[in-house]
């Protein structure tokens, strides 16, 4: 599992669809990965807001505290899409592995 910000700028093929941009993000991952991910976020999130770090430099800028809440129940949701989506996958292996008993 990696997540990363390239630095070196991505080629644009002439006359493509992709925009010429100085930076770009990329993502190998497996769903247990990232729902392990999510939580890391989630928590560090937790801790950050616990403190109100950072939060004086977003309020300034004009959001409003309640996002803030709004964007961790958001994470909450994704996280708990992916564990769902992991306990799918379990389940379908594990019927797929009582088909080849047959």
């Amino acid at each position: 599992f990696k997540v990363g910000i390239n630095y070196q700028a991505p080629t644009v093929v002439p006359g493509g669809d992709l925009a010429d941009v100085s930076r770009a993000a990329a993502m190998l991952s497996n769903t247990t990965a990232i729902a392990e991910a999510w939580t890391r976020l989630d928590q560090k999130f937790d801790l950050m807001y616990a403190k109100r770090a950072f939060v004086h430099w977003y309020v300034g800028e004009g959001m409003e505290e309640g996002e803030f809440t709004e964007a961790r129940e958001n994470l909450a949701a994704l996280e708990r899409d992916y564990e769902e989506a992991g306990a799918d996958s379990v389940s379908d292996e594990e019927d797929f592995d009582e088909q080849d008993d047959y």
